[in-house]
């Protein structure tokens, strides 16, 4: 029964065997076949790069001595265009692999000698078959957050609650593979605060839940008895999740029933697509409320906020996610960058601006490709050109979230230098808000003091020493000079900021090593 369900597993990824030895290809292929991977072969390695470029492959599996062009030739022509692709390369002796220099450049995952047993390949092919499968599951969930970001606009642009049901039964279906979807609401909950004229409960339901509002009656009956935060129904394809208020009433419940297995990645996206529709949905009912019987809105307005910030929190992660060592980066530059406004003396509302842009203030790197930020060594000048519009594209993202436009311009203007020579804009002096000059300072001191596998960090005395280098030039020198006051309690600092750095050196340990990123 495992063993089934390992090959069924497998048969999502295919591989290119290249060997201009016919015989070998055609063994690959009959051994990994049976292991239940899609096998395709090629004995001209001339043609290669071509046949990659026009059909999907996961894994490519290549000799390294071969007619008339050798292995790491069509590596080569293979990573002009495609920096996704898994390869493994084959050898007949250790002795005849090429330089380890050369598999690191080439970005090959690992090498084989040739031998009539294959288990040892086959392991190497499991491994990248789990990091394929983890990088499609990373994959997926940004593109569904991004998407989510889209929709929940044209939710809050909605004028009542039948208008809001209807785009959000649209937008499930846009979210996830849904075939079937329905919400149910009962807003008798809230009599306790208000009394409600109308009939207090509300069904919409799509395909298969159209008109079976007994159905949405029932799921909301078994959430009302316990405290489900998500259920999923996994032989029923089902996902079933609750709607909150404010004052954490249970007022209804959405329900999504899917047209393929539910993944990971579906009922965590369900998840945090619910919280905003159980927000929006009772806000406008709220509203529509305290517009009749002349109540305040700034109860309906704070989970709102509280959970738009869940939700970019969770888009954080995932930029940390894309390098597991600058892991903990963001939440260390809004550290430094508090210690700095309360030394100034600043009020709370502004220290709590500053710390959720110093939180939010690479954002934007989600915006740019895998392997533009991971790419090992030096970039090229578009390369560069795109890590430099990260914060442009960090206020987009924030943009469209009306309670955070007040944070837009610090995280605009973070890489903006005192000069003058910083980006996006080039603004200079004090034209660059204050909250933005306290980031760039706390960024560059968190960039230069925190480790990394292809560089150490620098020691305090030397970080000290390029902070005051940088005065009145990169940085401003007053801000410079507030934090270099606080380093005397730097040992403390670091004490409360361990738990930071833990990630990273768990995966570092657990990998062996990581190929030099650009840090910006």
């Amino acid at each position: 029964m495992r063993k089934n369900k390992i090959v069924d597993q497998q048969k999502e990824f295919s591989i290119l065997a290249l060997d201009d030895d016919t015989l070998m290809t055609e063994t690959i292929q009959s051994y990994f076949q049976t292991a239940g991977y899609r096998v395709d072969t090629e004995n001209d390695p001339t043609k290669a790069a071509e046949r990659i470029r026009t059909q999907q492959y996961d894994i490519l599996l290549l000799d390294f001595l071969m007619r008339p062009i050798c292995g790491d030739e069509v590596v080569r022509q293979i990573r002009e265009f495609d920096h996704d692709l898994f390869i493994i390369l084959l050898t007949g002796h250790k002795s005849m692999a090429p330089p380890i220099r050369t598999i690191r450049e080439l970005d090959i995952q690992g090498y084989f000698e040739k031998s009539e047993r294959f288990d040892q390949l086959e392991l190497l092919i499991e491994s990248c078959a789990k990091s394929i499968r983890q990088m499609r599951t990373i994959r997926s969930y940004r593109d569904g957050l991004q998407k989510i970001f889209e929709l929940i606009p044209v939710l809050n642009c909605q004028q009542s609650v039948d208008e809001i049901l209807s785009q959000v039964l649209e937008q499930v279906s846009e979210l996830l593979p849904c075939q079937s979807s329905c919400v149910y609401l009962d807003f008798a909950p809230l009599q306790q605060d208000f009394t409600l004229d109308n009939d207090t409960k509300v069904f919409r339901g799509t395909g298969e839940f159209e008109g079976q509002e007994q159905f949405g009656s029932g799921i909301y009956q078994n959430l009302a008895k316990g405290e489900l935060q998500i259920a999923v129904d996994l032989d029923k394809q089902l996902m079933i999740a609750p709607l909150f208020t404010e004052g954490h009433y249970l007022f209804g419940c959405l329900v999504a029933q899917l047209s393929e297995n539910v993944k990971s990645e579906d009922s965590q996206l369900f998840e945090v697509y619910s919280k905003q529709v159980g927000s929006i949905v009772s806000n406008q009912l709220l509203h529509y409320l305290l517009e009749e019987q002349n109540k305040k809105l700034s109860d309906a307005y704070a989970v709102l906020r509280k959970n738009h910030l869940e939700t970019i929190n969770v888009v954080r992660q995932m930029v940390d996610a894309k390098d597991f060592y600058t892991r903990g980066h963001s939440d260390r530059v809004s550290f430094y960058a508090v210690k700095i406004a309360q030394a100034m003396k600043k009020n709370e509302a502004y220290i709590e601006r500053l710390k959720v842009a110093g939180l939010f203030h690479d954002i934007g790197k989600i915006g740019i490709p895998d392997g533009i930020l991971q790419k090992p060594g030096r970039l090229t000048e578009e390369e560069y050109a795109q890590i430099k519009q990260h914060p442009v594209l960090g206020g987009k993202i924030l943009n469209s979230i009306s309670s955070f436009h007040d944070i837009l311009p610090f995280v605009e203007a973070h890489h903006e230098r005192f000069d003058g020579y910083g980006y996006p804009y080039g603004l200079s002096g004090y034209d660059i808000p204050e909250e933005a000059r306290i980031i760039g300072v706390a960024d560059a001191f968190d960039a230069m003091t925190s480790k990394r596998t292809y560089r150490d960090n620098l020691s305090l005395p030397e970080a000290i020493a390029e902070l005051k280098r940088g005065k009145n030039t990169q940085f401003d020198g007053e801000i410079v000079d507030v934090f270099l006051g606080l380093l005397d309690h730097f040992d403390d600092f670091q004490q409360q900021l361990s738990w930071t750095f833990s990630d990273a050196v768990l995966f570092e340990q657990k990998h062996g090593g990581h190929n030099e990123t650009v840090s910006q």
